[in-house]
This record gives C-alpha cells, sequence and structure tokens, in this order.
C-alpha cells in the first residue's frame, strides 16, 4: 500500500492519469483506416476549406474517442466505488443486473420495429435499454432496503440473480427472433461505439454527468468504508445514506453509458484494481485517477478495434475482453522483490 496521501503527491498522480488521458484523446482520432494529419486539418480550416479528412476528423473519429473516453471512465469509477460497498474485489458495473436490464430492453427494440422512433436526441434502443436498466435498478433496490439501512448482500445478490435472469430472457428472445435482427442484436450485445456525429454525445451527458458527480462526492466517505462498516461509523459516516447514493449514482451513470455503448466488459474491474496497485487506495486518487485510466484505455481499445483489420471493424467488447483477461491475470502477479 502507498503512503499517506499529500496534496502534492496526490496532484502528481492524478496529473499522470490526467496526461495519459489527454494523449489519447489527440491522438485516437488522428488513427485509423485512412491517416489524417494534423497539418492538413489546421491548413484546411485556415483556408476555409472542408474537405473529406475533416469530415472524417470531427464527425466520426472525435465523437467516437469522446464517447469512448467517457464511457470507459465511468465504467472504471463506477467499478471502484462497487468494490468498496459490496466489499468484494470481483464487484464491476455489470454485478449488479444493470446492464442485463438494459440489454434485455435493447433486444426488445432491435426485435420489434413497431417499438421504433425518436425522441429528441434518443433513439428507441437508447431509451428501451434506459427502461431496462432503471427496471433492475428499482428492483434491486427494493429487495435489498430494510429500514435500518442496505443489505449489502442482498444487493449483491440480487443483482446476480436478476443478471442471469436478464441474459436468460436475452436468449429467448434470439431464439424467437427472425434471422434478419440476430445480426443486430448480437452487435449490439458485443459493445459498440460506432457514433456519427454528436447527437449521441448530447444523449449521454444528461445522465452521465449527475451518476458521477452523486460518486465524486462520496471519496471521503469511501475511505472511511474501505476499512469497515464500524470504523466508518466511528468516524461520523452515515453509511446506509452512503450505500444509497453510490447504488444511485453508479446505477444511473451506468445505465446511461451502457444504453450507448453496449455491455462492455473487464474494463470497470481491471482499471481500479490496477489504479490501486499503482497509486495506493486513497479513493481521492482512485476515483479521478479510474476514470482517466479508464477513458485512455476504452479510447485505445476502440483504435485498435476499427484498425486492426480495417476496413473492417470490430466490437470493442471482444478487444477489451481479449485483452482484459490476461491484463488482470498480470495484475493478480506478486510483484517481484
Amino acid at each position: 500500500m502507498k503512503g499517506p496521501l499529500t496534496l502534492r503527491s496526490g496532484l502528481a498522480h492524478v496529473s499522470g492519469y490526467a496526461i495519459l488521458f489527454a494523449m489519447m484523446l489527440a491522438v485516437c482520432p488522428l488513427t485509423g483506416s485512412e491517416t489524417i494529419r494534423m497539418g492538413d486539418l489546421l491548413q484546411a480550416g485556415w483556408r476555409g476549406t472542408w474537405d473529406i479528412s475533416a469530415e472524417i476528423f470531427y464527425f466520426q473519429r472525435v465523437p467516437r474517442v469522446v464517447l469512448a473516453a467517457c464511457v470507459g471512465g465511468t465504467l472504471a469509477v463506477v467499478g471502484a466505488a462497487f468494490q468498496v460497498i459490496l466489499r468484494n474485489p470481483l464487484a464491476e458495473p455489470y454485478t449488479l443486473g444493470i446492464t442485463g436490464g438494459a440489454s434485455v430492453g435493447a433486444v426488445l427494440a432491435i426485435l420489434f420495429p413497431a417499438l421504433q422512433f425518436t425522441w429528441s436526441v434518443f433513439s428507441s434502443v437508447q431509451l428501451f435499454a434506459l427502461i431496462g436498466a432503471f427496471a433492475v435498478l428499482l428492483m434491486i433496490y427494493s429487495l435489498a432496503r430494510r429500514p435500518e439501512g442496505f443489505a449489502v448482500y442482498t444487493l449483491l445478490l440480487a443483482g446476480v440473480t436478476l443478471s442471469i435472469v436478464s441474459a436468460g430472457a436475452v436468449m429467448f428472445l434470439r431464439y424467437a427472433a427472425s434471422p434478419n435482427y440476430l445480426v443486430q442484436m448480437d452487435r449490439w450485445m458485443m459493445g459498440g461505439l460506432d457514433v456519427t456525429g454528436y447527437q449521441e454525445l448530447a444523449a449521454l451527458f444528461p445522465l452521465l454527468i449527475p451518476g458521477l458527480g452523486i460518486l465524486f462526492s462520496c471519496m471521503v466517505e469511501l475511505n472511511h468504508l474501505a476499512l469497515g462498516e464500524e470504523l466508518a461509523l466511528g468516524h461520523g459516516v452515515d453509511v446506509p445514506a452512503v450505500y444509497q447514493r453510490v447504488f444511485f449514482g453508479g446505477g444511473v451513470a451506468t445505465a446511461a453509458a451502457v444504453s450507448l455503448s453496449g455491455p462492455i466488459g473487464f474494463v470497470g474491474l481491471i482499471v481500479p484494481h490496477a489504479v490501486r496497485r499503482l497509486s495506493g487506495y486513497d479513493h481521492r486518487i482512485v476515483l479521478p485517477a479510474s476514470f482517466f485510466m479508464g477513458g485512455a484505455l476504452l479510447a485505445a481499445c476502440d483504435t485498435v478495434a476499427r484498425t486492426l483489420f480495417s476496413p473492417t471493424e470490430i466490437p470493442v467488447g471482444i478487444i477489451t475482453a481479449l485483452a482484459g483477461g490476461p491484463l488482470f491475470l498480470r495484475i493478480l502477479l506478486p510483484r517481484s522483490s
């Protein structure tokens, strides 16, 4: 475990992760099947011209990289917070079944054309994914709520159970679906960040920002809870209230991210462990550092996904799954003395 936090060391750690995050935001939009040079973009802007490279850069790659950074950062922050309140190192955003509910909603919207519509900046798939995620969120809350506060183990077991039930529902819907819809369902279930323009980002932030804000407001309380409920109570922490805030903040943020990207695994699991391994266990560092590292990691994975077999693009969820397993095993290896 790292030494005690000082203002200077804390800022230094978080700044390092922020620099990595900024580098990915700058480099990833320039990388792809068609090479784009920043100098050419600047010259085109200076001349007032608008060519195909500028279209690709500003309306395809930039929004896609921003989305990847936001989704990856969100999953990592939620994973770090859930690992504390659930007292389980394997907890991640999908542990509570929120992704399963979103998957059922999205598959229903894809399966039934009558349900497909657009409302403001929201597509029908995103809206139904949000409805499914919030339905699971409310069911888990009603099951785990007790007069004295949250029952953590009930919370965990209810989430895992609803996740399994949701997976069964998705399998049933796939079995009953016409083959014409299976490809679209499978692509959504594999996770992807294929967006064009900024409409999807506009639909992401109204829920994402409040959810993340709630989690970041709990950083100090999470430090106390990481040492145990009794010690946290002794330090004046309102433990049930913190559980409730983290549960709803993390649930809302996860629902917003997953409704747009689909299920993307491993980011919310491995990034918090990597940050704790590198920078200690103070959640005033862990949460912002997890956001920056998770965003940088998913942006890099998405860049690989769209360039590895160019011009064919593979879902980013495949890349995170293939790379995430070995990377997590490497984190678990003991350090050399």
